[in-house]
């Protein structure tokens, strides 16, 4: 019993050395980019055909000290999704009418309910004959109880009743 908890203890420092490696490698990887960036820099604003003054330089050298002294972020802040919320209950998000694509879906999923013995909201008009055109009709007097919900690059979300689409 004694061996193997030397053996654990063995492979944490093992993974401890190798984590403290990690970080150690990773620092001298952003001195090293930013290094290279200085240098680019140096060689953006000194154009070779061009005698610089002592003024010129001295700029440079003061614009470079500052990139050299800049926080370096090494890692994004995660952002949670949050709901956007109107006080009115208006659409916030993308257009004020429903895209082609959400009506699209909002149909196609409405029919398929329809088609699997869901009931009907509306008067069943005389010339439809498929659950896509009762479908189209609902959704034309917006009685449908779905809820759209656009979602913002950062995930930031907004639920939109259909009955709040113009």
């Amino acid at each position: 019993m004694p061996e193997s908890k030397t053996q654990t203890n063995d492979n944490q420092e093992e993974v401890d050395s190798e984590e403290s490696k990690k970080i150690e490698n990773n620092d001298g990887l952003l001195d090293t980019s930013a290094e290279k960036a200085i240098a680019q820099y140096r060689k953006i604003r000194e154009n070779p055909n061009e005698d610089l003054s002592e003024k010129e330089i001295a700029e440079i050298d003061k614009e470079c000290e500052i990139i050299k002294n800049r926080e370096i972020i090494t890692q994004d802040t995660p952002h949670t999704p949050v709901e956007i919320i109107s006080k009115d209950g208006s659409v916030i998000t993308g257009p004020l009418t429903l895209t082609r694509f959400e009506k699209a879906r909002i149909m196609g999923a409405r029919a398929l309910q329809l088609s699997l013995g869901a009931p009907v909201f509306i008067e069943i008009p005389k010339n439809a004959t498929t659950s896509l055109e009762i479908a189209m009709e609902e959704l034309k007097q917006r009685v449908i109880p779905i809820v759209i919900k656009r979602v913002l690059p950062n995930n930031d979300y907004q639920n939109i009743p259909i009955d709040k689409f113009l």
